[in-house]
């Protein structure tokens, strides 16, 4: 058996650091996230009014198929009877 130098051993160290940050990066992104399925409305309007008055500044709401119609519809709502200064960074249509 080999013994790992203190050099690999930095470097293995560094490299799980590196795992770990990135890991907790991507989860700070998702975290305010809105996926719309097949829920009422109200539903939806509720969970970014929660992340607002969490705090937070952006909400991403995202759909897919036949439930775009209704994520459009939860943000308009929101838009007009509950935060009226709300203003609509993007819209994109893709794949993830």
């Amino acid at each position: 058996m080999t013994e790992e130098t203190s050099e690999e051993k930095t470097a293995q160290e560094t490299v799980k650091e590196q795992k770990t940050t990135e890991a907790l990066q991507t989860k700070q992104i998702g975290e305010n996230t809105v996926s719309i399925s097949r829920k009422p409305v109200m539903n939806y309007v509720i969970a970014c009014l929660t992340f607002f008055n969490s705090g937070s500044e952006k909400v991403v709401v995202k759909a897919r198929g036949r439930s775009i119609s209704r994520a459009v519809d939860s943000v308009e709502f929101l838009r007009r009877a509950f935060v009226k200064d709300l203003q609509l960074q993007s819209v994109s249509i893709g794949t993830e």
